[in-house]
């Protein structure tokens, strides 16, 4: 079942976002706290555009998420004002791991996410599923609630990044309609026009 966030799911979702944080596998350990990946790529997003967060219910509990922010400059500008303040209480700007520096500069500068598609791809997504919840057409149904929402809205593109070594991620978004829109060698930005996640 796809439903709409609620606030009382937010402790599953973070699970959620770190066993699947580490491009789909397990993060825990991975970084000098398991709270970092979900303040960064989770709850700035059902905090500030929880209307536009979708959960995956099987067997009474949670096994996935889709959030997204239908206005990436404008979340850029909540997330600075209201956001990076209280992560930067909880987190020094300085990580003492070089591998965890970028998720640490993404809490302080939100301004990352300002890329060259914003004018025709304003908005993007973070969408994780359990294992158990994979191929069971769940990641299609979110987004197919994300393309209405982004129709409605008169959005007239969505994007996301993936990690350039994600084959398996890659695949369905392309299955999806999702084209390349720019790479480097550890990302791919990938884009499509809302109209193709609802047909």
């Amino acid at each position: 079942m796809i439903r709409r966030f609620r606030p009382e799911d937010l402790a599953e979702l973070r699970r959620i976002c770190l066993l699947t944080g580490d491009g789909g596998a397990d993060a825990t350990g991975r970084w000098s706290s398991d709270e970092l990946l979900p303040e960064v790529f989770l709850e700035p997003y059902v905090r500030l555009e929880p209307e536009h967060a979708w959960v995956v219910e099987q067997d009474a509990r949670a096994v996935g998420y889709l959030v997204a922010t239908l206005d990436t400059r404008a979340f850029v500008a909540r997330w600075r004002a209201s956001w990076t303040p209280d992560f930067a209480a909880r987190y020094s700007r300085v990580a003492d791991d070089p591998a965890e520096q970028w998720l640490r500069d993404l809490g302080y500068e939100p301004e990352r996410m300002l890329s060259a598609a914003l004018g025709e791809y304003p908005a993007h997504l973070h969408i994780d599923l359990l294992p158990e919840a994979q191929g069971r057409g769940h990641g299609r149904a979110l987004m197919r609630q994300l393309g209405l929402a982004a129709v409605e809205a008169g959005v007239p593109g969505i994007h996301l990044f993936v990690g350039a070594d994600n084959r398996g991620a890659r695949t369905f978004y392309e299955r999806l309609g999702f084209r390349e829109l720019s790479a480097t060698a550890e990302t791919v930005q990938l884009g499509v026009a809302p109209e193709q996640l609802v047909r």
